[in-house]
């Protein structure tokens, strides 16, 4: 997700040092008394002379990890990479004493961004800006939070695990299951007027067997997804029915058929199963009235699934099979999507037409007053879901198409190597010297040790720097924190995603360090990636 904020905070790693004014972190690293020291401070702390300063790039807070974007969009946030983790500096952050432009670039890639320890790099970046911005002169952040670890997808009351994949029921159920105990029970009395008030009791156990049919529809999905080795992310029960949150597309236009029909087909399979159970029962009795119910309401949601049009799994059997005639899953989503409007618009205005008619087996003088506006609410209801799941799955295959933009070697800021005992205005006189946006610790064998926290080095004054050391900013790195420069797309979203983290060290496959990768750079680049027409 790409919105530049205008925080001023340090730019995308292809940041040059060249043409600019001598930063004043680099000054801070005379090593004078503090009196003489602080004399100094105060004679700098009139802004410099902004007209000689390209603009900097604003980032983004990063409140989550990347794996949440590819279903929403970010606002505009603060400073790429400032969140600090759990260990975060208690030191308040002072605000900063000069105020930069936003950046105006694009998430254009870095090359090679490391300094190796007491070097300088020569990997220079021909044709790239060299601005004068300078890490040490990063923007407060607005907010700061350490990195959550993975939390549960939530969304409703935990039912249980099938297949290890969480089931939930959201607040929205119990909404519809009220709707459905009231009209069914209406039913019931004038079939079984001597239930009574109990009545109720048995459209509520309808209502709670209809939703279990819907789970068992959902699952059907959730096994094809897992035997076919696509992650399953949780089953969702909700108003109108069940949605099965598979995290990564099938493969074949073939698996994505089979994924999509067993839902219907296990429909089906239930609506004769409770067919072949009406058949010994007396049709007035409560079984009778159960059983016949249950299976007209799965022949309905059979029916109505395999309509081609997205969201629907029909719509999704029909992407595969334009997916396969063309060649292109986008040609196939676009497809069904659109298909999928025109249905949306035709329940809106058929479904009331149908209920007004004698097409449902009553007369039309029957359906009046207020089954004629209950009728029309459900089609504006029906028709609104299908048309923005059509519209989601517009925007989904999209991101999909662009997700092999995100590199890791594109996105990683240029680092400079310091050892733990480095004060961090010598260090960040070192950054400044070569345009480097992060600072890795590393031992004096020049193995990583720890990332530099971004957040950290704001929140230490000027004139601390001096006698503040980087090891008592830094992160210590785990493995989850080390990703490969050649990892892009859906794979680098999931080595994110498995550590939660504002920022990560990028190396090569030969375990040369190549830079630092912040979780809302590669944000960013995913909303700019997003807002780029197909």
């Amino acid at each position: 997700m790409d919105e530049s904020g205008g925080s001023g905070q340090p730019r995308t790693g292809n940041d040059g040092a060249t043409g600019h004014e001598e930063a004043p972190t680099a000054r801070t690293a005379d090593t004078a008394a503090p009196q003489e020291q602080r004399k100094r401070t105060e004679a700098r702390t009139a802004p410099a002379d902004d007209s000689t300063r390209e603009p900097t790039a604003a980032g983004d807070n990063p409140t989550a990890s990347p794996g949440d974007a590819p279903t929403q969009a970010a606002a505009p946030q603060t400073d790429p990479g400032s969140a600090p983790p759990a260990t975060a500096d208690p030191s308040p952050q002072p605000q900063s004493t000069q105020t930069q432009p936003a950046d105006t670039r694009g998430d254009t890639g870095p090359e090679p961004h490391t300094e190796q320890p007491k070097a300088t790099p020569t990997h220079d970046h021909p044709g790239t800006p060299t601005p004068a911005r300078t890490l040490a002169h990063a923007d407060t952040p607005s907010q700061s939070r350490p990195p959550q670890p993975p939390k549960e997808p939530g969304g409703g009351i935990l039912m249980g695990r099938p297949f290890g994949v969480p089931v939930y029921v959201a607040p929205s159920w119990f909404l519809v299951a009220a709707l459905i105990t009231w009209v069914f029970g209406g039913q019931l009395d004038r079939v079984l007027p001597e239930l009574g008030a109990a009545r109720y009791l048995v459209s509520l156990f309808f209502a709670v067997a209809f939703y279990a049919s819907v789970l068992v529809h959902e699952l059907a999905h959730t096994v094809a997804a897992l035997r076919f080795k696509l992650p399953v992310r949780r089953i969702q029960l909700q108003f109108f029915g069940g949605v099965s949150e598979i995290e990564k597309e099938a493969e074949t236009p073939g698996r994505e058929f089979i994924l999509a029909f067993v839902g219907p087909l296990l429909s089906l399979i239930l609506a004769g199963i409770f067919y072949l159970a009406l058949q010994p029962v007396e049709p007035d009795t409560v079984p009778g009235v159960l059983l016949a119910g249950l299976m007209i309401s799965n022949l309905i949601v059979a029916i109505f699934n395999l309509l081609p049009g997205l969201p629907l799994d029909g719509g999704r059997m029909l992407r595969a099979i334009v997916w396969k005639i063309t060649g292109r899953p986008m040609t196939g989503t676009t497809a069904a999507a659109w298909v999928g409007r025109a249905l949306a618009i035709s329940v809106l205005i058929g479904l009331p037409l149908l209920t007004q008619s004698d097409a449902l087996g009553s007369a039309p003088q029957d359906n009046v007053g207020m089954d004629t506006i209950t009728d029309a609410l459900l089609a504006a209801i029906l028709a609104a879901i299908i048309w923005t799941g059509a519209g989601n799955s517009l925007r989904m295959a999209r991101l999909r198409e662009h997700l092999p933009e995100l590199r890791a070697r594109a996105l990683t800021r240029r680092a400079v190597p310091v050892e733990t005992d480095t004060p961090l205005s010598e260090a960040l006189r070192r950054a400044n010297e070569v345009g480097a946006r992060a600072l890795v610790v590393v031992d004096a064998h020049g193995e990583p040790l720890s990332l530099v926290r971004e957040a950290a080095i704001v929140g230490v004054p000027e004139h601390r720097r001096p006698w503040v050391t980087v090891s008592g900013l830094a992160q210590e790195l785990t493995d989850g924190m080390r990703v490969s420069a050649e990892l892009a797309g859906e794979d680098l979203l999931d080595a994110l995603r498995a550590t939660p983290a504002t920022e990560y060290l990028v190396i090569e496959d030969t375990g040369e360090i190549y830079g630092v990768l912040s979780a809302t750079d590669v944000e960013r680049a995913f909303v700019k990636a997003m807002a780029r027409p197909s």
